[in-house]
This record gives structure tokens, C-alpha cells and sequence, in this order.
């Protein structure tokens, strides 16, 4: 079965846009520093591991370095010229890693880090649950997660108006709230909170639209997407479409749904849900081993 994105075309967009991100990332910043501040549910505990999961160009990360300052912060990114713009973030006074490397199989210990951060990231992965296990996997009992990502209503009006224009898909499928917590229940996560903001940005045209898309890496990176260009005649229909959407200012609305998640990394030996049901797991020293006698 072909999977719902391309990799290496979600690569591509981040790594072209790499250079003038944060110029065009104005919404990604919100939303960063929206989740960050719930990194005060630790209550003061301050952890050895922190993990920046699709870093982009590093300012979560920096952040987390300064507020932190001897924890080890590792910034992961599936786009190295992003990591390269990092950089920039990480001087000699709060300097953190930097690994290339996806959020499908992360290559980190298990059990290694106190805290998954990861801001707007997984709206690329179709498999939730498989992206949280690995999470999960590397977490310690009882560390910390912190997502965000876009739900299903996020550029709603521009997916309507190339429906009208064109059968191929020009929008990604988002995951909703509830499956976001499906998922998490799913990987064996306990205590999860979910909440969600609806922002509305506006443009001039479509065209500006389009423009601040790609300046951010948000193009099409759907596996059965159009592999040549939209002609014009399907671009002015889908502008044409948008057109009655105007506001009172004469600026056109993009809507963008964000869900946030936070859990919690269960117990030693907690057993991971599967279909619905409980599958009872032991930590291995709780094993009994006998030996040989030689």
C-alpha cells in the first residue's frame, strides 16, 4: 500500500526553506511558545535529557538550553539545512546537539531522555501511534511529552477552492484531537491532556498564500499529489473559488487548527494497549533467570 506522504519531498520543502523560515514562521513561533510554557506541569524538576523532535531552526531547543542550562538538549531534525540555521541558536553560551535524523526512528537510547518536545512536527507522519511508541521507547518512566501539530480544520478554505479547481489533492489530511488521543492511549501513554487553538491568518491573494507555504516548507507532500505544476487555468479557478471568502478588510482567511498533547511516560513494566486491549509487560530484572551450573 503507497503511504499517504513522501519523505523525501517533505525533506526537500524544509530543507529549501531553511533560509528564510524564521522570516515566515510567524505562526510556528505562537505555537512554540504556547507549548513551552507547559513545560511548567514538571514542577520544578529539572531533567538531564531533553529532546527538540523536528528542531527546524532551533529556537525551542535554545530555549529549553537556557532554561536548563547543564541539562543535554538534542535538536532533531529531518532536514540538515535546518539544522544548519541552528546554528545560529546554539553559540558557545547555550550550545546544544544537533542530529539528522527522522522522527520514525528516532536513534536514541530507550530510556534515555526526560523530556520529548516537539512542535508542529508530526503533521507529517501518518503513523501515530507508531511515531509515539518510538517516543515513548526513549522517554523514562515517568518523562514528559509535548506535542503540537495541525488538525483537520487548518487550511480548510484553500483545500475547499482546489477542490473545486482540480481532483488531485493539493491539502494534507490532518489528524484530529481524538485520534491524536487515540494514538497516545494507543503507544501506552498514561494521563493525557489534549487542547486545541483555531487561528486565522489573512492574505492579500492566493498567491501570497501560496508564497508563505513554501517559505515555510508547507508544500504538498502527499504521495499521490500532481508531479508537474498546477497550470494556470487550475490555479486561477482554485483563486477564483477563494474569492467570495473575503473579509470586511478584503484580505482572504486561512484558517489553521492546532492540537496540543502533553502525557506522561508510564511506569516501569506498564503494560501497552494494543486494539483495545492490555498487553502485560515486565521489566527484565523482575524476570527470574536460572543458570546453568557448569
Amino acid at each position: 500500500m503507497e503511504s499517504l506522504f513522501d519523505p523525501r519531498q517533505v525533506r526537500r520543502a524544509f530543507s529549501r526553506a531553511a533560509g528564510g523560515y524564521d522570516a515566515a514562521a510567524a505562526l510556528q513561533a505562537e505555537v512554540r511558545a504556547r507549548l513551552l510554557e507547559s513545560l511548567e506541569y514538571l514542577d520544578g524538576r529539572v531533567p538531564a535529557t531533553v529532546l527538540d523532535l523536528g528542531s527546524g531552526t532551533g529556537h525551542a531547543a535554545a530555549a529549553m538550553k537556557k532554561r536548563w542550562p547543564k541539562a543535554q538538549v538534542v535538536a532533531i531534525d529531518l532536514a540538515l539545512p535546518m539544522l544548519r540555521q541552528a546554528r545560529q541558536q546554539a553559540g558557545w553560551w547555550k550550545p546544544f546537539s544537533r542530529v539528522c535524523a527522522d522522527a520514525r526512528a528516532l536513534p536514541l537510547a530507550e530510556g534515555s531522555v526526560d523530556v520529548v518536545f516537539s512542535n508542529l512536527c508530526l503533521q507529517w507522519v501518518e503513523d501515530l501511534p507508531a511515531v509515539f511508541a518510538g517516543m515513548r521507547r526513549v522517554l523514562k518512566p515517568g518523562g514528559l511529552l509535548l506535542c503540537s501539530s495541525f488538525g483537520p480544520e487548518t487550511l480548510a478554505e484553500l483545500r475547499e477552492a482546489f477542490a473545486r479547481a482540480d481532483a488531485a489533492p493539493h491539502v494534507s489530511p490532518f489528524a484530529s484531537i481524538a485520534q491524536f488521543g487515540d494514538a497516545l492511549m494507543a503507544a501506552g501513554f498514561r494521563d493525557p491532556v489534549l487542547d486545541r487553538d483555531l487561528f486565522t491568518l489573512t492574505y492579500p491573494d492566493l498567491p501570497a498564500l501560496m508564497g508563505e507555504l513554501r517559505a515555510i516548507g508547507a508544500t504538498n507532500a502527499l504521495a499521490s499529489r500532481r508531479r508537474s505544476l498546477t497550470g494556470r487555468a487550475r490555479f486561477a479557478a482554485a483563486a477564483a473559488a477563494y474569492e467570495p471568502l473575503r473579509d470586511v478588510e478584503g484580505r482572504l482567511p486561512s484558517s489553521w487548527e492546532v492540537v496540543y498533547a502533553q502525557a506522561w511516560a508510564p511506569a516501569p513494566g506498564a503494560p501497552i494497549r494494543e486494539g483495545g486491549h492490555e498487553i502485560a509487560a515486565v521489566p527484565l530484572s523482575a524476570i527470574p533467570i536460572r543458570r546453568r551450573q557448569p
